[in-house]
């Protein structure tokens, strides 16, 4: 039998086209990934990784161990779907609805979406009307709603019946707001003697800052760095944002970016860090990237940051010449703020990001609204940023003398804030106090050798625990 073997195709003369196929593949999907409007930002985030100047300390060390969905929202979600399910089993249970304003609370939280802290406040206080005794849970929540809605006296009056430690952070956070370091150091001192704990730590450096004393806070960031636990990514990421802008305000900018970019290698899209990188590279001028940073934050759908995006844009703009689309972000920002207003939502704390938006736009006939707001806000919130947007608002409308005295109340409790203490020093200016207007000047550069008009200018884009 005569067999007739097909002639086989010569792997010499297809070898040219199969290398240019295989060639080809990693071409047309580098293309692709290159033509994603990210990738400056990813590439940024590599780079930041990389070659980053932090010390190992400060870095994240549970990078590998994160799940494939690094969104915090999405696992709330996931709580609130098998509470809410727990609930239709139990309706008649408190402490199942009391489990559920907790996963609202926290949805709240994240997210900075008012909507959820009033789904959390109905449903603890449905909670506690099925079960008005230990159901601490549900009160701690009521606790937290109220604070979140600047109601200070309420929340330290709710948490005089919480647990301990919940207790003492309520504290913490609300004497801090209203200006009384003293009770919010105590409140940090007894709540790290209680736990030893990453958010104990954490809050107890934040006091410390306030009342200017940057040395203890950097050791008290470093000690909750030492007991950080894998898993609770969005209080990782914020220690982060938290220790950036600790840096950023001591013109450390190099720092305080590198700190921003290890937040964004935990939660890539978090953001806090994203806002603080914007303002810090608008601080530089750096114009194009700071467009950037804002432009990922609007497509990641940030909505409670929205105003404060398009107050940064509105910046960038006018840097830029572009006057009338400045005003047209500012614009879109006050309508923003206004709408929130309206929908009952004003105690979350926007009436002072209304009062600096009116100020910072710099109208004549936007002064004195601004000023209302202030006088507002200053009988719930007495920080020293706080008070510095009321000094500003005061000298907006030439009430100097005023404005002294709230400034040198600022002043008082202790912040190392050089554009708070270079506010000081153009109200001691403007009333003919040279020499004390010069020796301000002095101490601001000591504080941040890198302040200029920019840093003045953008100083309320970024934001800290509490903004």
């Amino acid at each position: 039998m005569n067999i007739t073997l097909e002639k086989q195709p010569s792997r010499r003369a297809g070898g040219k086209s199969w290398r240019l196929f295989w060639l080809g593949v990693p071409l047309v999907s580098l293309g692709l990934w290159l033509s994603r409007s990210d990738v400056p930002m990813r590439l940024q985030a590599w780079r930041s990784r990389t070659f980053s100047p932090l010390e190992a300390p400060y870095r994240y060390p549970f990078l590998d161990s994160r799940s494939g969905n690094s969104d915090p929202a999405v696992a709330i979600q996931q709580q609130i779907a098998h509470f809410q399910a727990r609930v239709r089993q139990h309706p008649e249970s408190g402490l199942e609805q009391a489990a559920l304003a907790a996963a609202y609370f926290k949805m709240g939280r994240t997210t900075g979406e008012g909507n959820w802290y009033l789904l959390a406040e109905q449903t603890a206080q449905q909670s506690w009307a099925k079960l008005p005794f230990e159901n601490t849970e549900a009160l701690a929540v009521l606790a937290r709603v109220a604070e979140a809605r600047h109601d200070f006296p309420t929340a330290l009056r709710l948490a005089s019946d919480l647990k301990p430690e919940d207790a003492a952070s309520l504290r913490i956070t609300a004497n801090l707001a209203m200006g009384n370091l003293a009770a919010a150091h105590q409140a940090a001192t007894e709540l790290v003697d209680l736990t030893l704990s990453f958010n104990a730590f954490m809050l107890l450096a934040m006091v410390q800052q306030a009342q200017g004393d940057n040395e203890a806070a950097l050791q008290s960031f470093r000690h909750a760095l030492e007991v950080e636990e894998a898993g609770d990514l969005s209080n990782s990421a914020r220690l982060r944002t938290l220790l950036g802008r600790f840096f950023a305000e001591q013109g450390d900018l190099s720092q305080a970016q590198a700190f921003y970019q290890e937040a964004l290698q935990i939660l890539p899209h978090y953001p806090l860090a994203l806002l603080n990188l914007a303002q810090l590279e608008l601080r530089q001028d750096n114009l194009a990237t700071a467009e950037r940073y804002y432009a990922q934050l609007s497509r990641t759908g940030s909505s409670p940051y929205l105003p404060l995006i398009r107050r940064g844009q509105a910046q960038i703009q006018y840097r830029r010449g572009n006057t009338q689309a400045a005003n047209a972000r500012w614009s879109e920002a006050e309508m923003l703020l206004r709408q929130t207003a309206a929908a009952g939502d004003a105690t979350f704390g926007h009436q002072r990001d209304l009062a600096r938006l009116l100020l910072e736009r710099g109208r004549s006939q936007d002064r004195a609204e601004a000023l209302a707001l202030m006088q507002t806000e200053v009988t719930i919130r007495r920080d020293a940023s706080t008070l510095d947007t009321y000094a500003w608002a005061l000298a907006s409308n030439g009430r100097w003398l005023e404005a002294q005295q709230v400034i040198q109340e600022a002043l008082a409790l202790g912040s190392r804030d050089a554009a708070l203490v270079y506010r000081a020093s153009t109200i001691e200016q403007a009333l003919g106090n040279s020499s004390s207007a010069q020796a301000y000047l002095q101490r601001a550069w000591m504080i941040d050798p890198q302040l200029n008009e920019q840093a003045i200018a953008t100083q309320h884009l970024s934001v800290g625990l509490g903004e």
